[in-house]
C-alpha cells in the first residue's frame, strides 16, 4: 500500500490549522501523488432541499497535478463523471475536471460528452448553496461551460503519496541532466509505475497574465524501450492542460485536455481535445521531462 501523509489542513475559512503550503509544494515537486479530504452537510451542498443535515466525507483523487513558479501546488481530478449523491450519476455525460489549489480556491471546467446545446443557468438569482461562493464563470452557452468558486467546506485535508523517485530528468533535446536512461529503462522493466513532470506544457494556451513557469504531473500507463536506440517511449493517462496562474484558474479558450506520447529525446506528441467541439488534433512539441518510478 501506497503510505499517505496529510501535509496541509485548511478550516472552513482556509485558513491554515495543520502542516504547511511549502510541504505540500515540496511533496508535489517530487512527483507525488495527491488526495483531497473535505467534509460538508448533505443538504448544504447536494440537496439543499432536503431536511438531511447529514455530515458527508469525500476523499477525491487529483490525477494531474501542477507546480507553479516552483512555488504553487494545484490538482485536477481527470476522470470524473458528475455523481448525483446518494443515487447515481449526474443528468448529463460529461467530464468533471474540478481543479483544487493549495489555498482553497477552486474550479470547474465541465466538456459535456452528449452533443447537446448547454443552456446556461438564468441569472441574477442568488445560488442555492450558501456556501457557495461564484468568482467568475466563462462559456455558459458553449459545450464547455467553466467557472471559478469557493466552497465553504467544514475542512480540507491535502493527502500525499511522496512514494516516487525520480530516475531521470533531461531537456527539450534529450539531453541528460541528472538520472539516466538505464536506471528509467531497469525501473520500467522490473515492473515500476512510470510517472513525468513534463516542463512548459502549458505555454501556447490562451488566456490573460504572464506566462508563468510550471510543470505538469501525470502518471503514463504503458511504457515502450527500444533497447539499441536507448529510447524510451510512454503514453500518458488524461491530462488536463490550464493555463498557468496564482492561484489556479479556468479561463475562456485557456484549457484543453487529452493524452501525451512522452520520449526520453524530448519530443512530446499531444492528442489534442478541443473542449467546446470535442474534435482531435495530433501536435509535436519539444518539452524536458523527469521520469520517476515506483
Amino acid at each position: 500500500m501506497h503510505s499517505w501523509t496529510c501535509s496541509l489542513v485548511l478550516d472552513s475559512s482556509r485558513e491554515i490549522v495543520a502542516g504547511s503550503q511549502d510541504a505540500l509544494v515540496r511533496a508535489i515537486r517530487r512527483g507525488a501523488d495527491l488526495r483531497i479530504y473535505t467534509e460538508f452537510r448533505h443538504n448544504e451542498h447536494i440537496d439543499v432541499r432536503s431536511a438531511s443535515d447529514e455530515k458527508v466525507r469525500e476523499v477525491a483523487e487529483f490525477a494531474v497535478t501542477y507546480l507553479v513558479e516552483d512555488r504553487w501546488a494545484a490538482g485536477l481530478m481527470s476522470l470524473r463523471q458528475p455523481v448525483s449523491l446518494p443515487d447515481g450519476f449526474g443528468p448529463r455525460p460529461s467530464m468533471s475536471f474540478f481543479l483544487y489549489n493549495q489555498d482553497g480556491h477552486q474550479a470547474l471546467g465541465r466538456p459535456h460528452l452528449d452533443g447537446q446545446k448547454t443552456v446556461p443557468a438564468p441569472e441574477g438569482g442568488p445560488h442555492p448553496m450558501p456556501k457557495y461562493h461564484l468568482l467568475d464563470s466563462h462559456d455558459p452557452a458553449t459545450n464547455a461551460p467553466s467557472h471559478n468558486f469557493i466552497y465553504d467546506f467544514d475542512i480540507y485535508k491535502f493527502y500525499v503519496a511522496d512514494t516516487w523517485e525520480e530516475v531521470l530528468h533531461h531537456d527539450a533535446h534529450g539531453r541528460v541532466l541528472s538520472g539516466s536512461i538505464d536506471a528509467l529503462a531497469t525501473a520500467f522493466g522490473d515492473g515500476a509505475s512510470i510517472k513525468v513532470g513534463i516542463g512548459g506544457l502549458c505555454a501556447d494556451l490562451a488566456g490573460e497574465g504572464d506566462d508563468l513557469a510550471h510543470e505538469v504531473f501525470v502518471e503514463t500507463g504503458s511504457g515502450y524501450y527500444y533497447v539499441e536506440q536507448q529510447l524510451f517511449i510512454a503514453g500518458s493517462h488524461p491530462v488536463i492542460r490550464v493555463r498557468p496562474s496564482i492561484p489556479m484558474r479556468y479561463q475562456s479558450k485557456g484549457w484543453d485536455f487529452g493524452w501525451l506520447v512522452l520520449r526520453t529525446d524530448g519530443t512530446v506528441v499531444y492528442r489534442q481535445c478541443d473542449p467546446y467541439s470535442l474534435a482531435f488534433a495530433d501536435g509535436t512539441r519539444r518539452h524536458p521531462i523527469r521520469w520517476f518510478a515506483r
